[in-house]
């Protein structure tokens, strides 16, 4: 199959391209790199360069292809609460782009990375995909604005979607070319910022009095090479005139001490840790029910937690 991946230079769309290719899909990757780093794409790829935002770049990104793997986008949520226009131009916007040129080349297949930003903080937990939608900052906003252009979309054109929740990913992948690796500015990602931590930068806890096994919050990981068998999956379950949604995680989650100590066992020393007060509106434990993902798309999560770890630390 031909996909275009967006996004395809970023953490999570440069593992996409690397599997996709080695399962024998031609691949085309549309990245502005802003965020992504050309130098992590294969050199048998083909590259567009540029903004979701131009159209007849985005055609010329679209044509041959039979369908689309949408990762690109902005995505941290505090800079999505100083600068809101920006995620709406750039995720909505963008994305209603995309569909636009898919449309006027009958390109109807496509999978979408959503997040699990798009339940805001959920009563109950594992939360499932019936759970109520209440984004609690524009990131999340943008993602479930953009779930519903889908389902529009997919009545409307005969447009087959798929979108996929996720709360935390991590974890790298080695290649030929060596390992692809987290590489954001900055990282706001606790794996790598626990395999960073210093005895002069330690690694600051939120809270250790949570109602939790051993009092601090618990979080769905999932490793990235794990999520992206839940893309290829979800490739293969497109249905004509449907939008589907599923979550993808862990389905049963990590607690911050249970990392810290994961990391801990990788680098073999102590890692240097330091609690904090509580932040507002954190929950005490987030996690995904993957039980839809595991019946329909029949996936589940392979990687363990330590592998996560582990895979981060020798990339970085």
């Amino acid at each position: 199959m031909k996909i275009l991946v967006t996004g395809g230079a970023g953490y999570i769309g440069s593992h996409a391209v690397e599997i996709l290719k080695n399962r024998g899909h031609e691949i085309t990757v549309l990245d502005d790199c802003s965020t992504g780093h050309a130098d992590s794409l294969p050199p048998t790829v083909r590259f567009v360069q540029g903004s979701l935002l131009d159209s007849e770049l985005v055609s010329r990104a679209l044509k041959g292809c039979d369908a689309v793997m949408h990762f690109a986008g902005k995505s941290l949520v505090g800079e999505s609460v100083e600068k809101p226009d920006l995620y709406r131009q750039v995720n909505v916007g963008g994305t209603k782009v995309l569909l636009g040129e898919m449309n006027a080349l009958g390109i109807k297949k496509i999978v979408f990375s959503s997040s699990a930003a798009t339940y805001g903080e959920p009563e109950l937990s594992p939360v499932s995909e019936s759970a109520t939608c209440a984004p609690t900052n524009p990131y999340g906003e943008t993602k479930l604005a953009i779930e519903r252009e889908l389902s529009a979309v997919a009545r409307a054109q005969n447009l087959a979607a798929v979108s996929l929740r996720y709360f935390n990913v991590a974890g790298a992948l080695q290649t030929e070319r060596g390992w692809l690796a987290e590489r954001h500015d900055p990282e706001t990602h606790l794996i790598p910022n626990a395999l960073r931590a210093t005895a002069s930068s330690p690694l600051r806890i939120f809270g250790h009095d949570w109602d939790t096994p051993d009092g601090t919050c618990i979080r769905d990981y999932i490793h990235v090479v794990d999520l992206i068998d839940a893309h290829v999956r979800a490739l293969q379950y497109l249905t004509a005139s449907e939008h589907h949604i599923f979550n993808v995680g862990s389905g049963t989650g990590y607690s911050v001490a249970q990392v810290v100590a994961a990391v801990s066992r990788i680098k073999n020393a102590p890692l240097a840790t330091v609690y904090a007060p509580r932040r507002a509106g954190d929950p005490a434990v987030l996690v995904a029910n993957i039980d839809k993902a595991e019946m329909l798309l029949n996936w589940r999560p392979t990687k363990s937690l330590e592998q996560m770890v582990e895979d981060t630390f020798k990339a970085s």
